[in-house]
């Protein structure tokens, strides 16, 4: 099977601009509790995963969570919701980067759209050796 013309060659894809992540994921039944709404653990882990892919777009690098701070549950989010996640780097230092996660609850039937959540991740990139490496620093022109 062949891509329709209209469409670049894969290799051809100019890169993705690491200011912002956004990751869009339904929430099923195995995810809630017996209230109906997202379990808080289960939005963490998607969160800190978010939090990962803004953080290696933006270094490139190997990295891990070292911290997660200002952690905020405003709403509920009910089964058979839409949440897209949106990660920015917000800060970095010599070998750290401090990501922004928001959560943002979406009814799927529905224009109904509201912030569900919302934490600070501080992660650390790595080298080869599993030692702390530098990262760029921010650009705040982009």
């Amino acid at each position: 099977m062949t891509l329709p013309l209209s469409h670049p060659p894969l290799g051809g894809l100019p890169p993705v601009p690491p200011r912002e992540t956004r990751v869009t994921h339904v929430v099923f039944p195995g995810l809630t509790n017996h209230h109906g709404t997202l379990f808080g653990g289960e939005a963490l882990s998607l969160m800190d995963s978010a939090a990962f892919i803004a953080a290696t777009r933006h270094c490139r690098k190997k990295v891990v969570t070292r911290h997660l701070d200002a952690m905020e549950f405003r709403h509920p989010i009910p089964q058979g919701s839409l949440v897209e996640l949106v990660a920015r780097v917000v800060r970095t230092g010599r070998t750290s980067m401090t990501v922004q996660v928001d959560v943002f609850r979406e009814d799927m039937y529905s224009e109904t759209r509201e912030l569900a959540c919302a934490g600070t991740f501080a992660l650390v990139a790595l080298d080869e050796d599993g030692q702390p490496a530098p990262v760029p620093p921010l650009d705040t022109q982009a």
